[in-house]
């Protein structure tokens, strides 16, 4: 029966290919009803195969593949970023980073529940090699592409390393644990969280304080002391990033999902709407690919730390997720740089 239901579902995607043969994969998967990996499994045995293992050590193993593109994604932003991994991989209480000048990445190894090695064409026809990982519910947490600068028989030899037993075209998914709904404003003790916010010291305390007080991310926006955040007209990310451009302002872009935040540092040059819904940078080592109905609002932050305010601005989807945080470059010790900073509270407030 599972046989028959993947055979079904495999013919249904061709279908759909056929009719519309630039839809991405992740496009498709909602058209048919499931998830991206129920899809791509569907492949194991011809152009997928099923991987399995230490995904740690998989990681840590990156670095020999030479020059990558890296992507994460959310439903409303694509970050890819090309480079080579450093070695200064660590991974700690199911957490993980990979720190380096060209690829930066926070992971949350619990939400790393399906691998593949994935061989696929691309819009142009050309050939290309991945490894694609997936939370427990489908939906792709991480994926890497081999480039020119790659070196494939590395991937080939952990590809062979890493390959499951298990080459089924059938793939298991359920659902993952949910935020807690958001809690009414009035049982927030306020005052608390204001004390809170202006006691920080690094920017990082800020997910701890949100836990503390039992706020959503964006509810604690809504909540914070005056002055720390307000909401900005919808379409301030254009004019930021042409702004960064112009004045040669470097800049953090961070893009993630329940499994991997991925960051940019540095210049935006290449900045580039697509119709009246997509606006990207298209940069040689860098591409941001914002979906901007899937943004319904804008804020900028401004945190406390022992170096002073660092200055956000950040994008959320109509759940109250994140899409996309902007910072001005910087490392824990320097102080925020004041061109960043002007660029960003010089945007629209709201009205």
């Amino acid at each position: 029966m599972k046989t028959e239901l993947n055979d079904n579902l495999k013919q249904r995607w061709n279908d759909l290919l056929a009719r519309n043969p630039k839809l991405r994969i992740r496009d498709a998967a909602r058209e048919l009803g499931v998830s991206e990996v129920e899809l791509l499994a569907t492949g194991c045995g011809d152009t997928v195969t099923r991987l399995a293992g230490d995904w740690t050590a998989l990681i840590r193993e990156f670095p020999r593949l030479g020059r990558v593109m890296c992507l994460t994604r959310n439903d409303s932003a694509v970050h890819e970023r090309y480079g080579v991994f450093s070695t200064e991989i660590a991974f700690f209480s199911g957490m993980g980073q990979v720190v380096g000048t060209d690829i930066d990445l926070r992971l949350f190894m619990s939400h790393w529940h399906a691998g593949f090695a994935v061989l696929e064409r691309d819009r142009e026809k050309r050939l290309k090699h991945s490894l694609q990982f997936f939370d427990f519910d489908g939906t792709a947490v991480f994926k890497l592409f081999l480039t020119e600068g790659s070196h494939p028989s590395v991937y080939e030899e952990l590809v062979k390393s890493y390959v499951s037993p298990d080459q089924s075209a059938a793939q298991v998914t359920g659902p993952v644990e949910k935020a807690a709904p958001e809690k009414p404003d009035s049982e927030i003790d306020v005052s608390g969280f204001h004390v809170g916010w202006k006691s920080t010291k690094d920017t990082h305390e800020f997910f701890g304080l949100t836990k503390k007080f039992g706020v959503s991310r964006e509810q604690a926006l809504r909540l914070a002391p005056e002055g720390y955040a307000w909401r900005v007209e919808l379409g301030v990310t254009k004019a930021l990033l042409e702004r960064a451009a112009g004045t040669r302002t470097p800049i953090m872009i961070f893009v993630g999902n329940a499994g991997c935040i991925q960051i940019h540092t540095g210049l935006v040059n290449n900045i580039k709407p697509f119709g009246a819904e997509w606006l990207n940078v298209l940069d040689d080592d860098f591409n941001l690919h914002l979906y901007e109905p899937g943004i319904v609002s804008a804020w900028v932050v401004r945190k406390v730390t022992g170096d002073g305010f660092v200055t956000s601005m950040e994008l959320y989807d109509r759940e109250g997720g994140n899409v996309a945080l902007f910072f001005g470059k910087r490392k824990p010790g320097q102080v925020e740089d004041e061109a960043w900073r002007n660029l960003v509270l010089n945007l629209p407030r709201l009205s």
